[in-house]
């Protein structure tokens, strides 16, 4: 079947242009200035809209496991509210598995999982949860056969790792064609803070951020920075950034062409700690925290200024009455994570384009082109190019809504996002040249979605661009 998407503004990472897009199959088949109507089967009038890549979120948290619970959204009900936000394609992070597991436990478990019920494209990153001689030689094995090309490690949580660990870690991702992925958090810092507060029976929301400072997260974003480099220079990048002074080291690195890249997701653009004090201050707990008001000009200033490469999610969803049993008097005790991959799209376009701060070019990059690059997708995904995935979103740039809990299709309980207004919304979704989402209906089926191998990663000249 063929669709013809006519009249709309095309939008990628480098240009817009007003033009026609034609679909056959699941790809895209051309685009031009004008394709004449009768050549599809299908007509699509996209006149006052944008036609965009679809989505790409690299950083998702579907059944998380964390010893204690599950995170309530799986790989059908988390799509969904991917599909109906404009969302094509995830990489979830996969969670730990049992103490001493090697790589293919996790990634066989997430495959069981996200078979038969995913409703868009998605693939894994790899987690890592201890080094030594055989996870080493498991790696190549995990990029070259099974296709995943990033792999997660954490300086904090139960199975941090320690900086030899890392070191030898970077050095053989380096060599196997492997992106490293950190989540940058000091251990010590965390530990000690939680242990002095517990003591002092400061339990409140407010203490979780309290005890992951700022200087917390930016300390171990610069030991990242300069292991990687001591590591002859391993690619790495740094998910959920949340802190100006943490960004300020990655501009460093980046001004001498160290391969870093880095995330930030909307919370840490648009909420900040004052949720802390509200009623329902527990519905905001995830880590890094929220962080002071002050932080989130210097996040933007590398939204626009593109020494940030991408805007994630981390979508991780406990639900409110959940948290209200366990962590009532302990915030120590409330699983962390927000729900927000169906908002992505319309916070940042709201946010960032509608008010001028970056063009719709830039928001591509940032959504899904710069996603597609760094992590083995381009250009079948992320591109308008024809022969990428017909994956698209179809953009209404002036629809005003007010983002409530009860239009959303995840499967938590609440939204971080309630009562927020937004001018921008996705009218229409494709997945591979199917109809998921369209005029506030979810049109989509579990099992659509296909796991999609990635490359391995290289310092092309493409991804390069991104430290520029």
């Amino acid at each position: 079947m063929s669709i013809l998407i006519k009249g709309g503004t095309l939008v990628d990472d480098r240009r817009e242009i007003h033009g026609d897009l034609l679909i056959e199959e699941d790809k895209i088949a051309a685009i031009a200035a004008d394709i004449p109507s009768g050549i599809a089967d299908q007509l699509i009038d996209a006149k006052g809209l944008l036609v965009m890549p679809g989505g790409i979120d690299v950083h998702t948290h579907f059944n998380l496991n964390t010893g204690i619970v599950t995170s309530c959204d799986d790989f059908y009900t988390g799509t969904r509210a991917a599909a109906c936000g404009g969302t094509t394609t995830i990489i979830d992070h996969m969670g730990f598995g049992p103490a001493g597991c090697n790589l293919h436990h996790q990634l066989q478990k997430y495959h069981r999982d996200a078979h038969g019920r995913a409703v868009i494209d998605y693939s894994f990153h790899g987690v890592i949860q201890h080094v030594d001689d055989a996870i080493l030689d498991e790696l190549a094995a995990m990029v070259h056969e099974e296709g995943i090309s990033s792999f997660k490690y954490y300086l904090t949580y139960q199975h941090h790792l320690e900086d030899g660990e890392v070191l030898r870690l970077l050095r053989r991702l380096k060599e196997v064609g492997a992106l490293a992925t950190v989540h940058a958090e000091n251990h010590a810092v965390v530990t000690l803070n939680r242990q002095r507060f517990i003591a002092e029976n400061k339990l409140a929301p407010i203490w979780h951020a309290l005890s992951r400072p700022s200087a917390c997260e930016a300390e171990a974003v610069a030991r990242s920075i300069n292991l990687a480099h001591l590591a002859d220079d391993a690619p790495l990048y740094i998910v959920h950034l949340s802190t100006g002074l943490g960004l300020s080291y990655l501009k460093l690195a980046k001004a001498r062409k160290q391969p870093v890249w880095v995330e930030t997701c909307p919370q840490y653009l648009l909420l900040d700690s004052r949720c802390y004090e509200r009623e329902d201050a527990l519905n905001y707990i995830l880590s890094p925290p929220l962080r002071p008001h002050k932080e989130l000009d210097h996040l933007w200033t590398g939204i626009v200024d593109g020494s940030i490469d991408t805007v994630a999610t981390d979508h991780c969803t406990f639900p409110a009455t959940q948290r209200r049993e366990m962590a009532s008097d302990d915030f120590t005790r409330c699983p962390n994570g927000l729900p927000g991959v169906e908002n992505r799209l319309t916070l940042l376009f709201s946010a960032g384009v509608m008010t001028g701060r970056i063009n719709a070019s830039r928001f591509v990059a940032l959504t899904s082109a710069n996603p597609a690059r760094l992590f083995g997708l381009w250009p079948r995904k992320g591109s308008l190019r024809p022969g990428s995935d017909a994956d698209l979103v179809l953009f209404d740039p002036t629809r005003r809504t007010t983002l409530r809990h009860a239009g959303m299709h995840d499967n938590v309980d609440y939204s971080p996002w309630e009562g927020v207004d937004c001018c921008g919304w996705p009218v229409m979704t494709l997945s591979r040249g199917a109809i998921v989402w369209r005029n506030g209906q979810f049109c989509g089926k579990a099992g659509h979605g296909r796991f999609v191998p990635r490359k391995p990663f290289s310092v092309t000249q493409e991804n390069q661009e991104c430290l520029q």
